[in-house]
């Protein structure tokens, strides 16, 4: 391919951009297009993925435009103009409750690892010289001709993920393009690019000057992807992972959870990875409540999984844990050798099979009974809930039977 030039889509291009044709773009291109004819290009994912036979999620419009021209333009249209990222002069366009980001071309004034001071440009090639891998930088007008200043078409045919320039300098500008470069890597190429490697080698002392925040996000972003252990592995050779958590990482069990419940969320596959040694990982990482608690949860969970379990023992376990941890610790327990593979599947046939009961009695039955509201209650509904479960959670009548035989004993 020829970099620098408009290329005109071939049929086959032309029908991954189908999406061209959705009408809150054409609203939002329109909308540019009329405060200035050719000022709005199709940039990033939206044209990256499609090039690779993926559906795009999201939509990005870089614009010769400054970000007040773009509102103006918007507002004029009927449209809703919201300012996002206007400091780096990104407004998001609103239609039919769909975002379009639109961001006006940027040059990098400076930049120190983590952030960027910026100056607009009309210039294509300097918005594209600032963008960090080459696939990302490809952009696509609205009648379907494309525009490859840095060789990013070359690349998506060998599916190689490149920094555009210098390697080492991209990173320098900020070092989350380390982690981005595996993340990359792992979803489109099957071998890393070398220069790209030796950079992110050389410079992984700038992660850990990243926020936590920004680290947290793109490294779950990793963990969610089907070759996770890819990235893992390539991060750990770098040096890359011991600057998110120092303790000895088990890409392994990664692999094996993969294998077996390739849907676990990001929390798990930390658990997995670092086991009992990442506690604290969930704060270090910023990640929310839930998430912590996911991950702390299986790993409890986890501690009461043994292989060779009765049905009724597994439905009193999924009945204590709840379905969701229960399905967490047994793929915790699968990837740490626990339990095998047919176990595992075992398990998880029967926790898909049953749905645990909801408690049949409670304190008002208790009360009912004549037994005065304290400790007591409580005492006599876990007793109760005990010979419950022993008896595999019989339904009415027998369930209100047990309350009565268990305070008559009293």
């Amino acid at each position: 391919m020829s970099p620098g030039k408009l290329l005109e889509c071939t049929d086959a291009q032309r029908n991954a951009f189908a999406w061209l044709e959705k009408p809150h773009l054409k609203s939002v291109i329109a909308a540019l297009e009329s405060a200035e004819a050719g000022s709005a290009r199709f940039v990033g994912g939206c044209v990256r993925d499609s090039l690779l036979g993926e559906t795009p999620k999201d939509f990005d419009i870089a614009t010769t435009l400054l970000p007040a021209a773009v509102i103006s333009a918007v507002n004029a249209a009927g449209l809703r103009a919201v300012p996002t990222g206007i400091d780096h002069g990104t407004v998001t366009v609103v239609v039919d409750h769909q975002g379009v980001e639109v961001t006006t071309l940027r040059a990098d004034i400076s930049t120190d690892g983590r952030r960027a001071s910026v100056a607009f440009t009309t210039d294509w090639e300097i918005d594209a010289a600032r963008r960090d891998f080459t696939i990302n930088s490809i952009y696509l007008t609205p009648d379907g001709f494309l525009f490859d200043p840095v060789g990013g078409l070359d690349d998506i045919t060998s599916k190689s993920v490149r920094f555009i320039g210098d390697a080492e300098q991209r990173i320098r500008e900020d070092y989350l393009r380390i982690l981005r470069f595996f993340r990359f890597s792992a979803r489109f190429s099957p071998t890393y690019n070398r220069a790209g490697l030796a950079a992110v080698t050389k410079l992984n002392d700038g992660v850990p000057t990243l926020s936590a925040e920004r680290i947290g996000a793109e490294f779950l972003a990793i963990l969610s992807l089907p070759r996770a252990v890819y990235a893992l592995d390539g991060m750990v050779q770098c040096g890359v992972l011991q600057k998110i958590w120092a303790t000895p990482a088990n890409v392994s069990s990664v692999g094996r959870i993969k294998d077996l419940a390739p849907h676990a969320a990001p929390p798990i596959i930390i658990a997995a990875l670092f086991g009992e040694a990442g506690e604290g990982v969930g704060a270090a990482l910023r990640l929310s409540n839930a998430e912590k608690s996911m991950r702390s949860l299986a790993l409890k969970g986890k501690g009461a999984v043994k292989p060779g379990l009765d049905e009724k023992s597994i439905r009193v376990l999924i009945y204590k844990l709840g379905r969701d941890v229960f399905f967490d610790a047994i793929a915790l327990a699968a990837a740490g050798k626990q339990i095998d593979a047919a176990e595992f599947r075992r398990l998880n046939s029967i926790a898909g099979a049953w749905r645990p009961p909801v408690l049949p009695f409670s304190g008002k039955n208790v009360i009912s009974f004549g037994v005065r509201p304290g400790p007591e209650v409580a005492e006599i509904l876990g007793a109760a809930e005990a010979v419950w479960m022993r008896e595999d959670f019989p339904p009415e009548p027998r369930a209100h039977a047990i309350l009565a035989e268990i305070i008559a004993k009293r």
